[in-house]
């Protein structure tokens, strides 16, 4: 008799005989008991893990001669016996018909197919087909085997095998019962390995039937065709085998994981040179670039699930680590050199060095680029711990903090830094005193700026630059904006000393072609004589419409206060604008020179909102039916003096101020918060 393989010779045949598939052999088992068969099943999962071979015994289940309870057969087990269970072993029944869905994929078998599958079976109770690789048929195919598969004869049962169980139809897989495998644990995998290197008479040690395990990844049939290929390549022993772990690494052209052990080793001492030379000597010794790279992905791969599992070499059973016992004591080992960052870093970069390995002409240079870079990873130092570093007091701008830095600690040290902190101590000292860890966090502390910024007034949702913050202390003169000749804007000014007001709101300008202006104002003191910041100064300008003006009044001749009550009833009297008179009524109006000043006690963002571009044309528009067209109308953003003496003010009679302060919701809330109500708008529809 010719010679078969492992895989063949040694295939189940029995469903307690099947390793690793209990949840699928157990199920099939009750459901042949309970007489509760299907017509239609899937068999989906990993190569080699026992798919079809479940499906055979299954088929020589349901057309086993002999009944379940019986003395030849006890079980649901098939009895292995009769005819129907030797003919389906051997492969030539008649009622079992195995397809090979790869190359009979097309409509025309399929329709030949369910037309033979209208006859009953020549002899058994069943006729089974088994479609392996069943993916491989086509969608049209699968259409014509849809309406045979929602109602089949009693008699028809089908049994697909796939690996890609997500490329059958939804429609296919809807009409049918599908088992999903898993991949044979490696214990299940060395056991086997193990019985049946004792049955053929081999002498292998543990370290070989491990690697045996480990390189069929789940799959028996690709353990059992590796072990096949060991054995005919092993040296003979007193008529015997003899497998070692050094000939099973030499045939499948693996590295051992002790030689990863020893580069993650010089990675935590520091050490490129080392790293390097066992690089090179792998590299030497005929080994490819792509497969070291390969093995030491799966050996950090393990490295990283030791760590997360707190592997030692005492207490190393987990279900996360397939593999052999001495593996995951040399992979915990590694992992208590590092930190669980670390060791995925380390695993971001071998897999990125493994992708370059595949389309690099130097294959060679990537793999010790990818492995030096494990060791520079080990001299950096983590964000937080630079941020932890920084001051936590916000002393003047400008004012270096009175400590240093604390000092990295000198296993990492910090290149490319532009400053590097002092290091305290007397000078010669080997080990300077350790830093104490700042009680701060500095994320805490940007967390609280942010929430601070978002609660300043903002003008179309643009927050403010704090512009006392950084090095405004050596910061020239202030200059204030000069206007050139025809010229639509006023050119920002340089900030000067730290401001503490903001600075006025120009709206309006005079009309007819504008006069080069100097930083004082005619007829009058100029703003940093006021006290006024000149800092960001704008000056919006708008277009006015050509039309009949009354005679302009000399400068100094105006009524302020006839001005101002035009104003305010100007802005009365259009809809939507009760608030900005209501505010304008309680400001105080002053002309200075050209300039109609009103002194306001709120911010320049809230003015920019309340003086809207409709209410600026309203506020010129009045300015020129009284005559005064000629001035520039400066809104001049409050100071804390003005804010308290509009506070200590009351408000007047019948406003709509007046008439929020006597509400009994705000009384409460004044009372409850020590509230201070400022501006009252009213949104209500005139």
């Amino acid at each position: 008799m010719a010679y078969q393989v492992l895989a063949r010779k040694y295939r189940p045949l029995r469903f307690a005989d099947v390793a690793g598939q209990d949840h699928v052999t157990r199920t099939l088992i009750n459901a042949l008991e309970q007489q509760r068969i299907a017509h239609g099943y899937i068999f989906s999962g990993h190569r080699g893990i026992g798919k079809t071979t479940i499906a055979r015994i299954l088929a020589s289940a349901l057309n086993c001669r002999n009944t379940i309870g019986s003395a030849e057969r006890p079980t649901a087990e098939p009895c292995l016996q009769c005819d129907s269970c030797i003919e389906i072993r051997q492969g030539n029944a008649v009622d079992v018909i195995e397809i090979d869905a790869a190359t009979n994929r097309g409509i025309d078998e399929i329709r030949e197919l369910r037309d033979a599958a209208r006859y009953r079976p020549a002899r058994d109770k069943f006729k089974i087909y088994i479609l392996d690789e069943a993916h491989q048929i086509t969608d049209a195919a699968f259409n014509a085997l849809l309406k045979t598969l929602e109602e089949p004869p009693d008699h028809i049962v089908f049994m697909m095998a796939t690996t890609e169980p997500e490329n059958i139809p939804q429609t296919i897989r809807s009409r049918c019962q599908h088992f999903s495998f898993h991949a044979v644990k490696h214990d299940d995998i060395l056991a086997e390995l193990r019985g049946i290197a004792q049955h053929e008479g081999v002498i292998a040690d543990d370290t070989a039937l491990a690697l045996l395990a480990e390189a069929g990844d789940g799959s028996m049939r690709d353990a059992l065709s590796i072990m096949d290929q060991a054995i005919a390549s092993a040296p003979i022993a007193d008529g015997k085998p003899v497998l070692d772990g050094s000939q099973i690494r030499d045939l499948m052209g693996s590295v051992p994981n002790t030689v990863f052990e020893e580069i993650l080793e010089a990675v935590s001492a520091n050490q490129s040179a080392v790293v390097i030379q066992t690089a090179a000597r792998l590299l030497d010794a005929g080994n490819s670039p792509t497969q070291i790279s390969r093995q030491f992905v799966r050996y950090l791969r393990n490295c990283v699930v030791a760590k997360i599992a707190n592997l030692t070499e005492e207490n190393n059973q987990t279900d996360l680590l397939q593999i052999s016992v001495d593996e995951r004591k040399r992979a915990a080992r590694s992992a208590q050199l590092f930190s669980e960052e670390e060791l995925t870093r380390f695993l971001q970069v071998i897999l990125r060095t493994f992708d370059d390995l595949g389309f690099r002409q130097e294959p060679r240079f990537h793999l010790e680029l990818g492995l030096l870079k494990l060791v520079h990873l080990q001299r950096l130092l983590p964000v937080e711990d630079l941020l932890s570093a920084l001051p936590t007091s916000a002393a003047k701008p400008g004012v270096a903090p009175a400590s240093p830095r604390p000092t990295p600690p000198p296993a990492r040290p910090t290149p490319g830094l532009s400053s590097r902190p002092e290091r305290s101590g007397v000078e010669g000292s080997a080990s300077p005193a350790a830093p104490a860890k700042p009680a701060f966090s500095p994320f805490e502390t940007d967390r609280s700026r942010k929430t601070e910024m978002s609660t300043r007034p903002t003008l179309n949702n643009v927050i403010p630059i704090d512009q006392t913050a950084g090095n405004l202390a050596l910061a020239p003169e202030p200059v204030l904006p000069v206007k050139e000749p025809g010229a639509p804007y006023l050119a920002k000014a340089d900030v000067g000393e730290p401001a503490t007001e903001i600075s006025p709101v120009i709206l309006s300008d005079s009309e007819g072609p504008p006069a080069p202006e100097t930083a004082t104002t005619p007829g009058g003191p100029s703003l940093a004589q006021q006290g006024v910041d000149s800092s960001a100064t704008e000056t919006l300008v708008s277009e006015d419409e050509p039309s009949s003006q009354p005679a302009i009044q000399p400068t100094g001749s105006y009524d302020v206060a006839a001005l101002q009550n035009a104003i305010v009833n100007e802005l009365s009297a259009s809809k939507g604008h009760s608030s900005a008179a209501e505010q304008l009524d309680e400001f105080t109006f002053s002309i200075e020179g050209n300039e109609l000043r009103i002194q306001t006690t709120l911010s320049a963002g809230m003015l920019k909102l309340l003086i809207n571009a409709e209410a600026e044309k309203i506020i010129k528009t009045s300015l020129r039916l009284n005559g005064a067209g000629d001035l520039k109308l400066i809104l001049l953003p409050g100071s804390a003096a003005n804010a308290a003496a509009k506070k200590d003010r009351p408000a007047a009679a019948g406003s709509i101020k007046a008439a929020a302060m006597e509400h009994p919701i705000v009384q409460q809330a004044q009372k409850l918060f020590n509230a201070e109500v400022r501006t009252v708008i009213d949104l209500r529809e005139k």
